[in-house]
């Protein structure tokens, strides 16, 4: 039987865009992280081990220039989620898909078989896309209005949805689809997979409000971020009858003293960041994206360089447990952390932050002896 999301105190952590080269960090650094399949298989094998909950992947296809390009070498996040968890236990893995490129068929046709792989620890974090070089890539017109790319999305969800959930064929005839005798078997382990949806925009939160299990949103840090978690809790249940989780993201710098992780993000972050390639990344949030507002691409440019603009947690384990338990204070079910060293670092955090974090009753110790795995809801 699969636990709720709604089961406390029970704040979730996964890792975020270890599939890329470079993770989040837009550095120059030489000892960046590879995103190469062996480390993160070897990733994998510790997150599975010390009960991290799940781990979620970015899709790309071309990078963001600057003098290392960054993100210019990406795991496919389908197959990278299928083979991840032909190799573990108990690991929830995601995989990240763009409605605008890939045809709902076959999306519930991989992620079924994935999910078969993973015997139901599979999930689907849906993008309605931003970024527009990579449209021109495809040779697909961005749709300029927020609504036209939800509402493609939503009719996408909805073809998935009908054809895991439908036996035997039907037709869809609808905006922006229009099916003959679907069918689709198998369908997936354990009936429709996890939903995240990464969405900051108006359109994005009545999505993740609609649709999503967990809704997963960019934020200044927990204080503004309390009302948006209460705002997005209460359209999902005022709006649509239904509960859904809210999980932000993070980079992690944890050293045994404030003065290490300071140094070290001084290092990777600072006189090593890849400046040109976050301006172009800053630069297309701004003209096609509405996760971040106005007012933090205008001051966010360090937080992008060390992890993408998703909020620092940096310091000794107390101090990085302090700013976790924050997020849970505030409301949150749950967040992404992102390291330098994903695999060489998460060792560190699992032995000094995680046990911190369960004495304060924000998470509980991991039983996989006891607890189903998978974050079916």
């Amino acid at each position: 039987m699969a636990r709720s999301i709604n089961d406390a105190p029970d704040f979730k952590l996964g890792t975020f865009s270890s599939n890329c080269s470079s993770g989040l960090a837009v550095t120059k650094a030489p000892d960046r992280w590879s995103g190469s399949w062996a480390d993160n298989l070897r990733l994998a094998k510790i997150a599975d081990e010390v009960g991290i909950d799940f781990m979620l992947p970015i899709a790309r296809w071309i990078g963001y220039g600057g003098e290392t390009n960054f993100h210019e070498g990406v795991l496919d996040p389908t197959v990278w989620a299928g083979a991840l968890l032909a190799h573990t236990r108990h690991l929830s893995v995601f995989a990240t898909v763009h409605t605008a490129f890939n045809h709902p068929i076959v999306v519930a046709k991989q992620l079924a078989t994935v999910d078969q792989v993973g015997q139901g620890r599979a999930g689907i974090n849906i993008v309605a896309g931003w970024n527009k070089p990579e449209y021109d890539t495809f040779g697909v017109e961005l749709p300029q209005d927020h609504d036209d790319r939800y509402a493609l999305a939503q009719e996408w969800w909805d073809v998935i949805r009908k054809i895991w959930t439908t036996p035997g064929s039907f037709d869809h005839d609808g905006r922006f689809f229009h099916l003959r005798h679907v069918e689709g078997m198998p369908k997936p382990y354990d009936g429709v997979l996890p939903v995240l949806n990464a969405g900051s925009s108006k359109q994005g939160r009545e999505f993740a409000a609609r649709n999503a299990d967990f809704g997963f949103t960019i934020v200044g840090g927990p204080e503004d971020g309390r009302d948006i978690v209460a705002s997005m809790k209460a359209q999902a249940r005022t709006d649509y009858g239904r509960e859904a989780g809210v999980f932000t993201l993070g980079h992690v710098v944890c050293r045994p003293t404030r003065e290490e992780a300071e140094e070290f993000l001084h290092y990777y972050a600072d006189e090593q960041a890849d400046w040109s390639a976050v301006d172009n990344l800053m630069a297309l949030q701004g003209l096609h994206a509405q996760s971040f507002t106005p007012e933090m691409l205008a001051t966010f440019r360090a937080r992008f360089a060390a992890g993408h603009g998703s909020c620092p947690l940096i310091g000794t384990p107390d101090d990085v447990a302090d700013q976790i338990q924050r997020f849970h204070e505030a409301g949150f079910d749950g967040m992404t952390v992102a390291f330098f060293d994903y695999a060489g670092e998460l060792e560190y955090f699992a032995q000094e932050v995680l046990p911190r974090l369960e004495a304060r009753g924000v998470r509980q110790a991991r039983d996989w002896d006891r607890e189903p795995a998978g974050m079916r809801v």
